[in-house]
């Protein structure tokens, strides 16, 4: 008897007490939520690189991704390698997904806590039949970030646009040059 006094005098009330202490803490402490990094750029839409770890290794996300500069708070458009992505939880905060079109790739907008190192990210998946939260790390780097036509999605565009005017400008000259030819041709009739 005289050993468990001396044991809860001297270990498990002081246990006790910093367990006690730290609940205390994580409950008062546990809501607060980081705010997005404050960023030197003018409000707008950028391109940034991106890392993504963890999870099996299947899944991906675009990068360079869209880097929105919004109060001057830094925020990342991430797009998943698939459409089975429903919902992420950044910083104890959960995000839905925002694109709504069944056919296309799950995208959310989250707020960037960190450059240049790992950011702990949830994202839950129904690719497995029922809904899983696997856990990711983003890493954003900041000296990549660079004017939105760097984003891959902004030279498809272009490419395009520069295409249609290859094509309707063919078409054009086409039309020119085949008018200007069928003018200059005249059958000649055949004698008897």
């Amino acid at each position: 008897m005289k050993k468990w006094n001396m044991f809860k005098k001297r270990l498990l009330r002081p246990m006790m007490g910093l367990c006690f202490g730290l609940l205390i803490s994580v409950c008062l402490c546990g809501n607060a939520q980081a705010e997005p990094l404050s960023v030197e750029k003018e409000d707008g839409e950028y391109a940034i690189d991106v890392t993504l770890k963890g999870g099996s290794g299947k899944a991906t996300v675009v990068s360079p991704t869209v880097f929105i500069v919004k109060d001057g708070k830094a925020y990342a458009q991430l797009q998943w390698s698939s459409s089975n992505y429903d919902y992420m939880i950044v910083d104890g905060k959960k995000l839905l997904n925002e694109n709504k079109n069944e056919n296309g790739y799950s995208i959310f907008t989250i707020p960037v806590l960190a450059f240049d190192g790992e950011m702990p990210v949830i994202a839950d998946t129904t690719a497995m039949g029922t809904p899983h939260e696997i856990a990711y790390t983003l890493t954003f780097y900041a000296d990549s970030i660079e004017s939105k036509g760097a984003l891959p999605q902004e030279a498809a565009k272009r490419v395009l646009v520069v295409a249609a005017v290859i094509i309707v400008g063919g078409g054009i000259l086409n039309y020119f040059v085949t008018k200007h030819r069928n003018r200059d041709y005249t059958p000649q009739k055949k004698r008897h």
